[in-house]
């Protein structure tokens, strides 16, 4: 598995990562065994970054059972996780971190993000809580999460950011105009999250599809009406290039997302170890200049996208 520096002066991490949200059973349920068989695949196939959150539902706790029973050590994991946005006074970071280390079962996280800007509290108050946490040992490294170039340069005015995480996909590339070439610029690490477009860039999906009411892609207007539609007529068009070179539309998904230089590390959440060796195949695929500028010309002819 090849491996990024995460920031300016980071860590090595895999170019992989495991996004834990599908195995807290917000895109429907999943076996509770069957999502610790798949972090266990997971870690053991050198995807070793693991991404997590206060807000993922069950998915710290399955973790936490999952890390336990793994025969690996504590040192050959990058464990990320985030407190929630709609509250990043001190108060909440400070008890939020003691429940994630309780329900992961360890005595620091590598990177605490920033789920989202909160506008209700000072980020000064936010960032001081980060870094107090960071020279306390529960902290190795501290990051934000769906944050604007503003915002950016809010926190890092008041203290240091060593990564971003915002959504990245051949479907929503919003962030390519100004926030990933400042990540760039300023040497901070970037986690695209969401490269398979919520499932749309897998080829499994249809107009028909209907999906449970505890998958929240049920409330998606991505997956239904004209946009639905468009969505899956573009990913049709994608798969079939893909294929043409011997590739599935996964691989192409993940590769494109890992060619753009800006990005270190993409986010895949897997609920199974099938889909896991789907992405661990992806990373081997390294697009050239002139097959992005194809699928850029592909993207063009389709007209603007809404995922």
């Amino acid at each position: 598995m090849e491996q990024r520096i995460l920031g300016r002066g980071g860590p090595p991490v895999p170019v992989i990562g495991f996004g834990a949200w599908p195995i807290g059973g917000g895109m429907g349920a999943v076996d509770e065994a069957d999502a610790i068989r798949t972090v266990h695949h997971a870690l053991d196939h050198e995807v070793t970054l693991i991404d997590t959150a206060e807000a993922y539902r069950s998915s710290e706790e399955t973790l936490g059972k999952a890390l336990r029973s793994w025969t690996g050590t504590r040192d050959q994991l990058f464990l990320a996780t985030k407190v929630r946005g709609n509250d990043l006074s001190r108060e909440h970071i400070e008890r939020a971190i003691g429940a994630s280390l309780r329900q992961l079962g360890t005595d620091y996280v590598d990177l605490l993000q920033a789920h989202s800007w909160d506008a209700g509290h000072p980020i000064e108050e936010t960032m001081r809580a980060f870094e107090a946490l960071t020279r306390s040992g529960k902290v190795r490294y501290v990051g934000v999460s769906n944050f604007s170039v503003p915002q950016m340069e809010a926190a890092r005015a008041v203290s240091g950011v060593q990564s971003l995480q915002p959504a990245y996909s051949l479907l929503a590339r919003g962030v390519e105009a100004e926030i990933l070439p400042y990540c760039q610029a300023q040497g901070i690490g970037v986690l695209a999250h969401s490269p398979l477009a919520k499932g749309l860039l897998t080829g499994k999906y249809t107009p028909q599809t209907v999906f449970p009411a505890d998958d929240e892609r049920a409330r998606m207007p991505r997956f239904s009406g004209a946009e639905g539609q468009h969505n899956l007529a573009t990913a049709g068009r994608l798969q079939d290039w893909a294929a043409a070179r011997g590739h599935t539309l996964v691989e192409l998904a993940i590769a494109w997302v890992l060619s753009n230089p800006a990005v270190t590390v993409c986010l895949c959440g897997a609920k199974s170890p099938a889909q896991v060796d789907d992405h661990v195949r992806a990373a081997a695929w390294q697009l050239s200049a002139a097959e992005r500028a194809e699928i850029d010309a592909l993207l063009a002819a389709g007209g603007p996208g809404g995922a």
